[in-house]
């Protein structure tokens, strides 16, 4: 069976940091490329940063300079270090393969996968 799985979420203050990982069961994650997503209630979703196969990396300007996306390929994990958090960066973080569109919508041709989220809160 196919699944991605999060881990790393929590609550931390105004300033502080997180790192996220992203693992997947039934196939190589660190073969595909790769995106995090983020959804607060009463938002939409936001693509935050991708990674291709081959390590190339993709940031949205709200988290460009505070985020970094990495993998590694021994471990099959993808990481989203996060510092210098906000609180408007409170929200569930969802990872995806391929990144195209936002959890648990569909995309029109090809087959996502996504994992459960993770919360992250940030307080001032």
């Amino acid at each position: 069976e196919v699944q991605l799985v999060e881990s790393g979420g929590g609550s931390v203050q105004t300033g502080g940091s997180l790192t996220l990982s992203c693992t997947a069961f039934g196939f190589t994650l660190t073969d595909t490329d790769t995106g995090w997503y983020r959804q607060a209630p009463g938002n939409e979703c936001e693509l935050l940063s991708t990674i291709t196969n081959d390590d190339k990396t993709w940031y949205a300007d709200s988290v460009k300079g505070r985020f970094t996306i990495s993998q590694d390929h021994a471990k099959n994990l993808v990481y989203l270090q996060m510092n210098s958090l906000k609180p408007e960066d409170t929200a569930v973080y969802t990872c995806a393969t391929p990144p195209l569109s936002c959890p648990g919508v569909d995309h029109p041709t090809f087959p996502i996968h996504w994992g459960q989220g993770t919360q992250v809160t940030v307080s001032s």
